[in-house]
C-alpha cells in the first residue's frame, strides 16, 4: 500500500484491516473527480476527489472530505474498509457498535433512574446548606 500522510499506527491499522477482509489493491480501481462545496477556484480546477470501487463486491464509495488528494485516498479506503466490514460483520461491525452507543446514550432514563438522580441532588443540597455561613442577626 502507498504511504500516506498519517501516523504509521494509522496506516498499519488501515492495512491489517484491508488484509483481514480480504481487500488487495489490485482489486480496487481508484478514480480521481472534482470535488463540491467549498474551496472556490482550487476546487474547480483540481480533481482532489477519490472515488474508489472494489471490484468482487461492486461497493464504491467517494471521499471529498479533505483539500488533499492523498489524504481523500486514505479516507477512501477507510470508508470502504468500514463499509465491508459492516456487511460481512453485521452487528458486529464497528460502525454498528458506534451507532448502538449512541443510541444507548439518547435513550430516556428509567422511571427508577430518575428518582436515583434527585435523590442525589437533594443529597447534594442539603450537604451546600450545612455549609453555608449562618445569616447575621441584628
Amino acid at each position: 500500500m502507498q504511504r500516506f500522510p498519517v501516523s504509521p499506527a494509522k496506516e498499519a491499522e488501515i492495512k491489517a484491516r484491508m488484509e483481514a477482509l480480504g481487500i488487495r489493491e489490485e482489486d480496487l480501481s481508484e478514480s480521481f473527480i472534482r470535488a463540491s462545496g467549498k474551496g472556490g477556484q482550487k476546487v474547480n480546477k483540481t480533481s482532489v476527489a477519490v472515488q474508489l470501487c472494489h471490484k468482487p463486491s461492486g461497493i464504491m464509495v467517494r471521499a471529498e472530505s479533505g483539500r488533499s488528494q492523498i489524504m481523500n485516498r486514505y479516507y477512501a479506503r477507510k470508508r470502504l474498509v468500514e463499509k465491508l466490514e459492516a456487511k460481512a460483520l453485521g452487528e458486529k461491525s464497528l460502525l454498528q457498535q458506534k451507532i448502538e452507543k449512541i443510541r444507548r446514550q439518547k435513550r430516556k432514563r428509567s422511571q427508577r433512574a430518575k428518582e436515583k438522580v434527585l435523590a442525589e441532588k437533594k443529597l447534594q443540597s442539603t450537604k451546600k446548606k450545612s455549609r453555608q455561613k449562618p445569616p447575621l442577626e441584628d
